[in-house]
């Protein structure tokens, strides 16, 4: 009985002794809490943070230029199939390949011993026939004397007659033969019918070419000037035709097309268009044009994929801003204006065409009067004040930033 009684009083004390323990860590805690909540109220309230910083800028008005853009494939003005027309061994080849050549320039040659035998057969037979004809002549002369005294029939005379005419026929017939023949030997030299670059041979030496149809020997392409073909909106084109009858405009600007191939940064290459269908595709609402390049150097080429650039009037006054400050959201491109106490808002806006300088033309949206975040557009946002700065604000406080860690 008193084991239990001694046990009892040891776990009570136990407990006791936890208890304690529990409440004199919470009045510890309570007092560092006191503590902190004491400084704080002795050094008075944290300052807020400011607001983040965004670089503005004021949208620009000047001069632009108006223009589309297309993509569109190179074509040749010219473009010619050689063809063996004769059937024969072909014997040599006159060019290197990708070479310039010229109208007329002999490119293959083909066997020519079997037509220029030809050619001097058809010679004999129309001098045989000439000769004949002659003869015939003078036959029918002489009977047709003998029948003015009835020494002949009328029988002989027609039958003198017939025999001239038939000889007279051979004459024909023998100088046809003879222009064949000399076309022929003139076929064995195959020339070019237009100046322009030729591609490579198509047959080598040495095999039979031309029989059963005329053989593709190679091909000849023009590629100065040479051609772009590429399709239109209907309301570009509609554009284009009207600019054409304001005559207040500058013409030397009008149909001026611009090209820039997969390579090139800009639009290097200057035409001007030439030709615009008379019918609208129906199924695409697009219209084909034209326009013809120079090609100076040689550097466009059929089928060549280009970029198009049709170029409007110069000298229209708009609302330029940075393009980089323009964003996207589903209600469509907006950029981002500080307003009256740095406060944050979105105007969205139409866009014109991008210019050269990395600007690009506000159709509508803006009055030009108002600030717009050009850099830090994903520190702000829509209803939060901002601190604004300058470009030269901003890249001067980059070059302090900059001498600082240079220093340290």
């Amino acid at each position: 009985m008193n084991e239990k009684v001694t046990i009892r009083s040891r776990l009570l004390r136990s407990r006791a002794t936890s208890r304690n323990t529990g409440i004199g860590l919470c009045r510890a805690v309570g007092a560092l809490v006191a503590v902190i909540l004491a400084g704080w109220g002795c050094g008075g309230a944290v300052d807020a943070p400011l607001p983040p910083k965004v670089t503005v800028d004021q949208p620009k008005r000047g001069p632009v230029q108006r223009f589309a853009e297309f993509t569109g494939t190179m074509r040749a003005v010219e473009f010619a199939e050689i063809r063996a027309r004769v059937p024969g061994i072909l014997e040599q080849m006159l060019f290197e390949p990708t070479a310039f050549v010229n109208e007329g320039d002999v490119l293959f040659e083909i066997e020519r011993q079997s037509y220029q035998a030809s050619l001097e057969g058809a010679k004999a037979q129309l001098e045989s026939a000439k000769s004949e004809l002659g003869q015939a002549q003078a036959d029918l002369k002489r009977i047709q004397l003998a029948a003015e005294a009835r020494a002949v029939s009328e029988q002989d005379l027609d039958e003198a007659k017939t025999i001239q005419n038939q000889a007279h026929a051979a004459v024909l017939s023998a100088r046809a033969r003879l222009d064949q023949a000399t076309i022929d030997l003139e076929y064995t030299r195959v020339a070019t019918p237009i100046s322009g670059q030729v591609g490579r041979n198509l047959v080598d030496v040495g095999n039979l070419v031309g029989t059963g149809e005329p053989t593709l020997l190679t091909t000849v392409t023009r590629v100065q000037p040479i051609h772009v073909y590429f399709n239109a909106p209907e309301q570009s084109v509609l554009r284009i035709l009207e600019a054409q009858r304001d005559e207040t405009l500058e013409q030397k600007q009008l149909g001026r097309v611009l090209v820039a191939t997969a390579i090139d940064s800009g639009f290097p290459h200057e035409g001007k268009i030439d030709f615009i269908d008379n019918t609208v595709n129906a199924a695409t609402g697009t219209i084909e044009m034209r326009a013809i390049f120079e090609n100076p150097d040689r550097v466009l080429f059929p089928g060549l994929f280009v970029r198009i650039r049709a170029l409007g009037p110069a000298g229209e006054t708009a609302i330029l801003v940075d393009e980089r400050a323009v964003g996207t959201d589903l209600g469509g491109k907006f950029v981002l204006i500080v307003g009256e106490e740095n406060v944050v808002a979105r105007h969205y806006i139409t866009l014109g065409p991008l210019q050269d300088d990395g600007t690009i033309v506000v159709a509508e949206g803006l009055d030009g009067t108002e600030r717009y975040i050009v850099n830090g557009m994903l520190r702000a946002r829509p209803g939060l004040p901002v601190t604004p700065q300058t470009r030269a604000e901003a890249d001067a406080e980059k070059q302090v930033v900059a001498g600082e860690s240079g220093g340290d």
